[in-house]
């Protein structure tokens, strides 16, 4: 049995195209060396032309001709210092200091794909040929594709128990600091009430501006907002069904869904009308909610920057309209200037301290959409990935799963709250720090620096670009531990001249022993207090040629990872 041509192989070709610059024929042969020509064809959907398009003249790439007359009367960048080149972008972009204060942030997935609650967020694709094992499931609950379309679950997606001011408190309550609204997946459909896509949140399923309700209520928590969109890779997105296949008989070509699908016509004019219409729905969400940040997934096909160049000159001169500091966020080298780097799950993070900011967006179940049957993990391993991002310079970003009816799964919602807890006592070790000179100390931070050498030595580390997963001997992404931590395992954070010693596991000998702050290590001044977070007295200590030991408490401050607040020193 031939391997289906999955999401992993999906995202893999999309990257090596964009990383190589490479334009849409050159990257599908490139993935062809590795996949059956069948069933890549049902990738890109450009070679059935009696299938794809009534038009001869059928999209393979994108052009210079194709891109420019893409930004036809769209508008300019408009008056400010941001100009329509990445020079420009980069001389004038700063990363906006409420994000590398902020350090912890929410988005979702929710949509259409919620209903069905089954297999990923991708199963558009996979209902319509690109998973036999999803696309009989679908036939078994709800009848083969050609008699129930993926449209047919908008009425179906009513958020009917949704409550975005219980939304918004819950991710305060959370300790998040910034949230983003799930503006469009890779199915295209918009959850705002967009004037540019006609398939919305407000002409059909919930008939209400899902993105502007949420968006209104974390801002009246006091949180900051983004919107999220993954839809520039939807023109190619559904699987274009073979000749003599039941799904040409589909909605796929019924000519009022011709536009939502994008698989009935695939010509150059077809793929005009899409990109243009992607910006003009960026330009939309940019004027009508002022979001303070742009994240987006959408490979890094350098062919299509001027589309991408006019949005971002756009969005951050209206933003010194504004008076905000604001940034796009996006994974691999999407944006070649402004842009904080995201890594597509904590897998993919830095696992040492880097010298550029970044997130990595990380499901709080193994998929982002909500699906039946999948659970989060433990509150303490979201709480470790929190530190171990903070320390090297990094921020997280949860992915929640909300269901179709608007309701956070109960689940979901007490991890969410044990990070808030957790947050709550220890959040002054988190929020407004800055890295230390090194991340941290003990047996996993070794091995993470060993992992590095490896990395490096085999040629399988692009530094910022970096869009592999991260592992090594008993780590994984971000550095988190793979085999556990013992009270040796301290990761540190600074603000001002305060340093924070995170253990990541309570002592049972009551005693702790930061080997940094030995005497003789090159820090400045003296330790004069150390104090256990959330313990309200300071602790006792000594200071040798050992470390600095620390006897702690008897009792635990909270339920993991213990912040030590020390004094004295001079880091500034």
């Amino acid at each position: 049995m031939k391997t289906p041509y999955t999401r992993r192989k999906f995202l893999k070709a999309s990257t090596l195209a964009g990383v190589a610059g490479l334009t849409a024929p050159m990257w599908l042969s490139r993935a062809r060396a590795a996949d059956p020509p069948e069933e890549l064809t049902s990738v890109l959907t450009t070679t059935n032309v009696a299938n794809a398009s009534v038009s001869a003249d059928l999209w393979r790439h994108d052009t210079p001709e194709l891109v420019a007359a893409a930004l036809k009367d769209i508008p300019a960048a408009g008056p400010g210092p941001f100009q329509e080149s990445w020079n420009s972008i980069g001389q004038n972009y700063k990363d906006p200091d409420w994000f590398r204060n902020g350090k912890f942030g929410i988005y979702m997935h929710w949509g259409i794909y919620s209903v069905p609650a089954h297999g990923s967020e991708w199963y558009v694709r996979y209902m319509y040929g690109g998973n036999k094992g999803i696309m009989d499931w679908h036939t078994e609950h709800f009848g083969p594709p050609t008699k129930f379309g993926y449209k047919d679950f908008l009425p179906m997606f009513t958020a009917a128990n949704w409550d975005p001011d219980a939304w918004a408190n819950l991710f305060k309550k959370a300790g998040a600091k910034y949230v983003f609204a799930p503006g469009e997946h890779h199915d295209g459909f918009s959850n705002w009430d967009s004037k540019v896509n006609p398939f919305n949140a407000k002409n059909y399923g919930p008939k209400r501006d899902l993105d502007g309700d949420l968006i209104a209520a974390v801002r009246k928590a006091g949180l900051k907002t983004g919107i999220s969109d993954h839809s520039f890779f939807h023109f190619q997105f559904i699987p274009t069904p073979p000749p003599g296949s039941e799904l040409l008989n589909s909605d796929l070509y019924d000519p009022k869904w011709t536009d939502f699908y994008n698989v009935a016509d695939r010509s150059n004019e077809a793929r005009v009308k899409f990109m243009h219409n992607w910006v003009a729905r960026r330009f939309e969400t940019i004027d009508k909610y002022n979001p303070d940040m742009l994240w987006f997934d959408m490979g890094t096909d350098h062919a299509i920057d001027p589309l991408k160049i006019r949005v971002a000159a756009y969005y951050y001169n209206r933003a010194r309209e504004w008076g905000k500091e604001v940034a796009i966020s996006a994974k691999g080298a999407a944006w070649v200037s402004g842009q904080i780097m995201d890594y597509e799950r904590e897998g993919r993070a830095p696992m040492e301290l880097t010298d550029w900011i970044w997130q990595p967006d990380d499901p709080i179940q193994d998929k982002f959409g909500y699906v039946e049957g999948i659970h989060p993990g433990p509150p303490g391993g979201y709480v470790v990935r929190i530190v171990e991002n903070v320390c090297k310079n990094g921020n997280y970003l949860l992915n929640i799963s909300p269901k179709a009816d608007g309701t956070i799964p109960q689940e979901q919602q007490d991890v969410l709250l044990a990070i808030g807890k957790w947050l709550g006592v220890n959040g002054e070790a988190i929020y407004h720090t800055r890295p230390w000179t090194k991340f941290g100390e003990g047996p996993v931070a070794d091995a993470c620096a060993a992992s590095m050498v490896k990395l490096r030595a085999a040629g399988n580390f692009a530094g910022r670009l970096n869009g592999q997963n991260m592992a090594g001997d008993g780590v994984g992404g971000g550095g988190v531990s793979r085999k556990g931590y013992t009270p040796k395992d301290i990761r540190f954070t600074a603000r001002g001249d305060t340093l924070y010693a995170m253990v990541m596991k309570w002592p049972d000998d009551a005693s702790v022993a930061v080997t940094s702050l030995a005497t003789g290590q090159p820090v400045k001044g003296k330790v004069g207090k150390v104090e256990l977070l959330g313990h309200g007295e300071p602790l006792q200590f000594t200071q040798d040629a050992d470390g600095l030991k620390v006897k702690f408490p008897s009792e635990k401050p909270c339920d993991y990872i213990y912040a030590l607040k020390i004094t004295g020193l001079k880091l500034t």
